[in-house]
């Protein structure tokens, strides 16, 4: 069955796309999807992105201390003393 690509661009791409590898428009797509999907697979959801941060903040000095000095903590880490 051939394929039929309504969207003039995409259509385009898909010609380029068979110019310089020699594929199928259908082996074009198919090259396409699989990469994207083997993307999509790997990319860490946001809250596993995030996790090194949330890690960071749970580890402030000031949340089991409760006389540390934030202001002071602030001004050595930036050097502003």
């Amino acid at each position: 069955m051939p394929l039929y690509v309504r969207d003039e661009n995409i259509d385009k791409m898909l010609v380029e796309i068979q110019k310089l590898t020699g594929a199928t428009k259908t082996e074009a797509v198919k090259t396409a999807l699989a990469a994207l999907l083997r993307r999509a697979k790997a990319q860490k959801s946001p809250s596993e992105r995030l996790m090194p941060v949330i890690e960071a903040a749970r580890n402030l000095p000031g949340k089991k201390d409760p006389n540390f000095d934030m202001k002071k903590f602030s001004d050595e880490m930036w050097d502003d003393q």
